[in-house]
């Protein structure tokens, strides 16, 4: 059973979190009665802008001091089975829902004069994949948000094979075998948490007691399932690919959304279902992220293509928000949270500028459009301003959420502090790499760079005054998310820390025998 303390339902009027996830699907459905790609842009925007307004009551309303998950929605599914439709959010996932409702109306401003052909099943993929990534982040039943993580495949396939680039089938089909393979672990972890807990509810298993055995396996399980997403070396080639063929509203959703499904599935299963194994599992996710970091960095320092380059950096900053994570302290836990949504606004807003410069020159070489300055000034202050961000310059988003991580490191290791900062150095190398080559010399054709325009600037600037905001005010996020990651480093601090080797020595026997 669900223990009742936890589940706190919506002081508001009405099915919220229902009208936030099934408002894009119903949008979705009623495409088709659009008369032609106009009318289905425009209902797509509407619905998109509807979605992310009601999803702002969620951020007034909620009561951060509140243990368990608010906004609740609870009803009988399929009672044979033991499934229900459950939905809620915390501290942790009300920040993703938020960031992802507001890049919906982003993502369709983008592509109104990029996507000319089928646009209205175009948009009819974005309405959908936002209500399914909407739906990962607040289900609660297991087989619910399993659901909705399988269910993304379909319209991102969709999005990247056939508005994608000229290599568009291969990337689509290798996001969807790496996606798929690293499904089938995530589902056998499910099966086994129900077998261990005869309930598929998130909540009822968070009282379920573990053998070492079992805590060891399910771990590798659910880890196997999120690196993918994330991407974690050595499983992230799927990643350029995709970014590379993807268009921009593609492009957009994964580096600021998808990604973000697997970093938010370490915090909600592996670190709250599997505390002992995560800590003592904990040196194998920061040796991975510590390769992240510096491979990530390496490959964006040699590459001449934009999308590539802001793609290996996604790599390299996800390697922060996975360190944060390891590391399992306050500061490294925080700063992870912090990096997953300012990573979403600042390498989505690269990625709306690189699909910007391709709309104009067709090319995304780094030779071929350089000399802006002179050309694009209002496109070059929006490229300085993300790029600095990116780097983690001080007064822009990411610097205070790669601060938090560094200080985790530093707080677990001074070795590991110090193999880290070379993958902030190479970030400021490779983002100052790129933003002056775009700036300064000759390479852009004057008749094509022309600058940015008011629909442009309008998908530009809400991620530029967020990045602004929380650069130097962070509290409204860390009053949401602390007391929920503080639950989560109160179920490790009880946990017993062995040796890696003792650790495994005592699980493996079992599964052997």
């Amino acid at each position: 059973m669900t223990p009742i303390a936890m589940l706190h339902p919506s002081p508001l009027d009405g099915p919220l979190l229902s009208l936030i996830v099934f408002l894009p699907i119903f949008g979705a459905l009623l495409l088709p009665l659009a008369r032609n790609g106009e009318q289905g842009r425009w209902l797509a925007l509407v619905v998109l802008v509807l979605t992310f307004l009601l999803s702002l009551p969620l951020y007034g309303a909620f009561r951060p001091g509140l243990p368990g998950f608010q906004f609740v929605e609870h009803h009988v599914w399929i009672r044979r089975l033991g499934l229900s439709y459950l939905l809620g959010v915390d501290g942790i996932s009300l920040p993703l829902v938020l960031l992802t409702t507001l890049l919906g109306p982003v993502t369709v401003l983008c592509s109104w004069r990029y996507i000319t052909r089928r646009v209205r099943a175009f948009m009819a993929c974005l309405l959908l994949t936002q209500g399914i990534l909407t739906g990962v982040f607040v289900a609660l039943d297991l087989v619910l948000f399993y659901f909705f993580w399988e269910a993304m495949l379909i319209p991102m396939f969709l999005m990247i094979a056939i508005w994608g680039g000229p290599r568009r089938r291969y990337a689509a089909v290798k996001f969807v075998l790496y996606t798929l393979a690293g499904s089938v672990f995530l589902l056998l972890a499910i099966v086994g948490l129900h077998v261990q807990g005869d309930t598929f509810s998130y909540p009822a298993l968070l009282n379920l007691e573990l053998s070492p055995r079992w805590e060891f396996w399910l771990f590798l399980a659910f880890l196997a399932g999120f690196a993918v997403k994330i991407p974690m070396v050595p499983l992230h080639t799927w990643l350029p690919a995709a970014h590379v063929e993807a268009p921009t509203a593609g492009s957009v959703i994964l580096a600021g959304v998808l990604l973000k499904m697997g970093t938010y599935g370490l915090l909600r299963f592996n670190l709250s279902l599997t505390p002992a194994a995560s800590l003592n599992m904990a040196p194998l996710l920061i040796a991975l992220s510590v390769a992240a970091i510096l491979y990530g960095g390496l490959l964006s320092l040699a590459q001449e293509d934009i999308k590539k380059l802001i793609a290996y950096s996604s790599v390299a900053h996800m390697g922060f928000v996975t360190l944060g994570i390891g590391v399992l302290n306050m500061q490294g836990l925080q700063g992870a949270m912090l990096q997953m949504l300012n990573h979403g606004l600042t390498t989505g807003g690269l990625f709306l500028l690189a699909g910007m410069l391709y709309e104009r020159t067709r090319s995304r070489a780094l030779a071929d459009n350089a000399g802006l300055a002179r050309l694009m000034p209002g496109f070059v202050f929006f490229l300085g301003l993300f790029s600095l961000s990116s780097l983690a310059f001080p007064g822009t988003a990411s610097f205070v959420g790669e601060f938090l991580c560094l200080s985790g490191a530093f707080t677990d290791s001074l070795r590991l502090g110090a193999w880290v900062i070379p993958g902030a150095l190479l970030a400021a190398a490779y983002m100052f790499r790129m933003f002056l080559g775009l700036t300064w010399g000759r390479g852009a054709d004057p008749s094509l760079a022309r600058d940015i325009g008011l629909r442009e600037t309008a998908s530009l600037l809400p991620l530029a005054m967020l990045v602004v905001l929380f650069g130097f005010y962070p509290a409204p996020l860390l009053r949401i998310m602390t007391p929920a990651l503080e639950a989560i480093s109160a179920r490790l601090s009880g946990q017993e820390v062995m040796e890696m080797t003792a650790f495994i020595g005592q699980v493996l026997p079992g599964i052997l025998n």
